[in-house]
């Protein structure tokens, strides 16, 4: 039996009871057989609710799938992320607007624009020798000029 059915098989042996609602107890005992429809109704309505958002849950998990498959699709870079070491990356701080940028290490870092401000700058860090020719920074010193 539902709860509502369970519900309404009390109130029918309170019924079958012939109590008098006139007695103290008969009426607490009316007030309780009230509360207790009342509340099987709630649940019934609650348990309907759940289901059909257990079904809308459902329905977005598979859209989510979906859109995660396309999207793995597109980049299958995505699955790959220990493939790029931090050592790939040269980390700098923008002279024009002071924004800390990474650069791929294989881009010339002599000509760099900086994608927060689009400035163009060369290469003003200490880079660790990473950039052979680079006469912006500590490490790499000019070639002297030819006599």
């Amino acid at each position: 039996m539902t709860i509502t059915e369970k519900a309404a098989y009390i109130k029918g042996l309170a019924d079958g009871l012939n109590l008098d609602e006139t007695t103290t107890e008969g009426k607490l005992i009316a007030q309780l057989l009230s509360l207790v429809t009342d509340m099987s109704a709630e649940i019934a309505d609650l348990q309907a609710d759940i289901t059909d958002l257990r079904a809308y849950v459902e329905e977005l998990d598979d859209a989510l799938e979906t859109v995660e498959d396309i999207i793995c699709e597109e980049d299958e870079d995505y699955d790959d992320y220990d493939e790029f070491e931090d050592d790939d990356y040269i980390e700098t701080e923008c002279p024009a607007c002071g924004e800390i940028v990474c650069f791929d290490g294989s881009l010339d870092l002599t000509d760099l624009t900086c994608p927060a401000c689009g400035e163009k700058f060369e290469c003003v860090i200490d880079c660790d020798g990473q950039c052979d020719g680079c006469t912006g920074c500590d490490d790499v010193e000019p070639e002297a000029p030819e006599a």
